[in-house]
């Protein structure tokens, strides 16, 4: 395989794991937000269980995706297959 195809691969898997890691942040952020916001969110989550649990699990979705994301960049740095798999 020529060299310049593994140095764009390298950089597209990089470019990639930016994206899923930036998403499952903003994803933590709003279940953050939902989660604690008096004013906004509240009334609504208060009245329904369900809603509560679904900004828990925003927040811990955000968070694994986050460290995936985290993960994958420092592996396509590194070129380290296991973070890859990981």
């Amino acid at each position: 395989v020529p060299m310049g195809v593994l140095s764009c691969m390298k950089y597209l898997m990089f470019i990639f794991n930016v994206l899923v890691f930036a998403g499952g942040t903003c994803l933590a952020g709003m279940g953050v937000w939902v989660a604690v916001d008096p004013a906004g969110f509240q009334d609504i989550v208060a009245t329904r269980a369900i809603l509560s649990a679904g900004a828990w699990l925003l927040l811990a979705v955000g968070i694994a995706l986050s460290l995936l994301g985290f993960l994958g960049c420092c592996g396509a740095l590194r070129r380290s297959r296991p973070l890859l798999l990981l």
